[in-house]
């Protein structure tokens, strides 16, 4: 598992593919709700923990320049 921000995109939106299943009823439907509601509380606190990171980072520097993003925040993987 990686750990960016656009892994995070990635999963959510796995997620809501795995609920759009509708082959998926009952027990199975349930365990994935309940998964769901788990997996964005999580999202949820990963995306608070970023902007507070952000907000930091700003307030330090009042401005960002390109390359000065709170390393948490970085997409190692973006092409500029």
């Amino acid at each position: 598992m990686k750990n960016t921000l656009m892994d995070l995109n990635n999963h959510l939106f796995a997620q809501i593919e795995r609920l759009g299943d509708e082959n998926l009823t009952g027990d199975a439907l349930k365990q994935e709700i309940e998964r769901t509601k788990a997996v964005t509380s999580v999202a949820s606190q990963i995306v608070s923990n970023g902007r507070l990171a952000l907000d930091a980072q700003m307030a330090i520097g009042s401005t960002l320049r390109e390359g000065q993003l709170p390393k948490m925040l970085e997409n190692k993987d973006a092409k500029v």
